[in-house]
This record gives structure tokens, sequence and C-alpha cells, in this order.
């Protein structure tokens, strides 16, 4: 409790400030908890490794792998980009931007598109040519999208950019304040059915037109509550998930909820905090909490179905549901799938043993990837 009350004490004199950077100054790495150590279980489910490949350490960074048909495209934190055959990890491209990265690997318009420390916004063919490069305000977090001839992309002081593919010029800014303290993630934007999704420091999530940057609606996911700025940070850290008629996101110390795509209208919200982030399917929604436990909640309803808490310290990431199964990376490399019906574990896979701080990326019904911190890239099948 002391050192939370000189993290708080620091953070008002320093005005706004993130959460996480002034852990990683107090703690080195990050709040200090012991992992729990692994379950023993009857696996009920196969997994193997099909390919494995490297693109560079991610640092800390929310670097993870992008499927675009056959194509898995990968980078690291020094500025490494390649390309692989998804089916067989053949590598395809391999070539340098030329700068330090710092929000992953994106593609849209038919470019791939990745962001810098400084704010900077590179843009290259799917053969490696650049093709333009541009400045922007902030830090660029998360990894860049797109679609319609639209490239969008997130600053870390609350802007988001809608640009030109062809030449980078901005056609559209939409900008929010930020609070005095929040949260640094690497919650990046989702582009889907002509629209940009995203959450905020606040508990906001807005959808904007891709095409005029205009805002279609404005939820709230979570208010912020307490006395002290510390107690009141209620930040969407990570992507909001789509499918069908409904978008949902989760906060920080505040909710996850669900809202109609067309109006932005509550279709449910039930109290969880999440860094981690979220994952849906055709049936549930999946949360991984902030002790790392992954809660399951109907779809329609967000009545609570089931919660699986033994990865508790383990760090685990934001869940990819993927057929039968729930699938999250933890701290220590190691995959873990658990049941789609109960929450309880039925496979279990190692990695490179350096930290799985992404979600896991589905390449169809059966196979997803995986990056670590250490760069390693791996394509895994479970059955």
């Amino acid at each position: 409790m002391r050192r939370l009350l000189l993290i708080a004490v620091f953070l008002l004199l320093q005005g706004c400030q993130t959460v996480s950077s002034v852990y990683d100054g107090w703690f080195g790495s990050g709040p200090k908890q012991k992992a729990a150590e692994l379950v023993t279980f009857e696996a009920r489910a196969t997994m193997r490794v099909i390919w494995q490949s490297s693109v560079g350490n991610a640092g800390n960074g929310g670097f993870y792998p992008t499927s675009v048909g056959n194509t898995v495209y990968a980078g690291g934190a020094s500025g490494q980009i390649a390309g692989f055959n998804a089916s067989t990890g053949a590598q395809q491209l391999r070539f340098e931007a030329g700068t330090p990265l710092s929000g992953g690997v994106g593609f849209g318009s038919g470019l791939i598109v990745v962001g810098t420390p400084r704010g900077e916004v590179l843009a290259f063919e799917p053969t490696g040519k650049p093709v333009w490069k541009v400045q922007l305000t902030g830090e660029v977090l998360s990894p860049p999208a797109g679609a319609e001839g639209i490239i969008v992309v997130r600053t870390g002081d609350g802007r988001i950019y809608g640009l030109n593919a062809a030449d980078g010029k901005q056609r559209w800014v939409y900008q929010r304040a930020l609070p005095p303290l929040a949260v640094r993630s690497y919650a990046g934007i989702v582009v889907e059915r002509g629209a940009v999704f995203a959450g905020f420091p606040g508990g906001r999530l807005v959808a904007i037109a891709l095409q005029n940057g205009n805002v279609g609606w404005e939820a709230v996911v979570a208010l912020p509550k307490g006395t002290t700025e510390l107690e009141r940070v209620t930040d969407v850290t990570s992507f909001p998930v789509l499918d069908g008629t409904q978008v949902c996101a989760v906060a920080f110390q505040g909710r996850v909820a669900c809202f109609e795509v067309q109006r932005g209208e509550t279709v449910w919200a039930r109290d969880v905090s999440s860094i981690a982030g979220m994952g849906l399917d055709a049936r549930n929604v999946y949360v991984t909490d902030e002790r790392s436990a992954v809660q399951a909640y109907d779809r329609r309803a967000g009545s609570g179905l089931w919660k699986q808490d033994k990865l508790q310290g383990r760090w685990a990431s934001a869940p990819l549901a993927l057929g039968r199964y729930v699938i999250v990376g933890d701290v220590q490399g190691f995959v873990h799938v658990m049941s789609r019906e109960d929450g309880a574990f039925v496979a279990r896979i190692a990695t490179d043993g350096s930290p799985i701080q992404a979600p896991p990326i589905a390449i169809d019904l059966s196979t997803f990837l995986v990056q670590t911190r250490s760069g390693g890239v791996f394509a895994i099948n479970v059955q």
C-alpha cells in the first residue's frame, strides 16, 4: 500500500502519465506476482507446432503476427519485418524497416504498414518496397489497419488518423482528451463494416466512419469510480471484438460490455477488470481478468458460464476462441487450451520460454499463431 501511495503521488505530480510506465520504474518490469504452478490434467486435445521462425525481440511492445490470405507477416522491435507461408512457414519475405518499431505489423489496402516510437508511419508493398512515410504526433503503440483505400493509425496521444493509402496524406483525424492518469496499453483499432472501432481511457468505446472520420456513436463501457486518480483509472486497454450484430469491449477496473453495432446501444454489461482483453465466438464472450482468470459469459444475455482461475500470476493473454476451444498464452511462453463448454484445461504446449504478451491469432479453424517476446513465431494446430 505504501508503494501504491507513492506511485499515486508521483503520477499526480507528473500530470498525464501511465500506470505501467511507473510500475516499470518502481518494480523493474511490472508488479511482481508469483506465477501459479502449472496444474496437471488429463489431456483431451492434441497440440503440435506446425512450424516456427523468428523475427527478433519484441521488447515490451504488443507485437503479434498478422495473417493475410496464405501469408503471415510479423515484425520485431529492431525493425525487422518478415513474411511466411501460413501453411508451411517457408519464408517469403524479409527486410528491414530502417528504424525501430513500436506497434507491430499491420496490413491494409494492399500495404504492409508499421509505426515507430517517434510517431512515424511507414508503408511498404508486399515485396518490401517502400511506398511512403509520414510523421504523426505521437508514438504508435498498436498495428495500423486499413480498408477501402484508407490506412488507420492510432497514436498514444489520444488521436486516430485516417491516411490515404496511396500517398499517406491525412484524410481525417479523431482526437480525444486523455485523463490525468491512464494505463499504457497497446490497444488498437478494429476496421470492419465501413467503420473504425476503438476503446479509450475513461471507459469509452467509439465507432468512427472509415471514409470521413465522423463519429457514428459513443458508448460507455465503464464509468470511473473512487476518490483518487489511481482508483478512477477505467481504461479500455485492449482491442474491441466484433462479430455479426455486436461489438464488445472490456475496461480495467470497470466492466465488460456488449453493444449493438449500428447504434451503440448497450446489450448487456457485467463487472470485471481486465488489461489483457477478450475474445468471442458465436455463443460466448471470453475475458482474461486482471488476475489472469479466464471467464466466459453468454453472448446474448451476459450471464456468467464458467471461470478458469488456475492461471493466477501467469499474465495470461487475451483469449482466442477457436472451434471447441479457448486459447491463451502466458508469461513463461506456455500456451493453454481450455474447453469452450466448462473452461477445463484440455491441452498445453511450451514455446521458447519467453512471455506471450499478445493474443493468439487464428489462421484457420484449427490452427493459430503466437509471437513471443523473444521474437519466436509459432504456428500451432489443436485437434
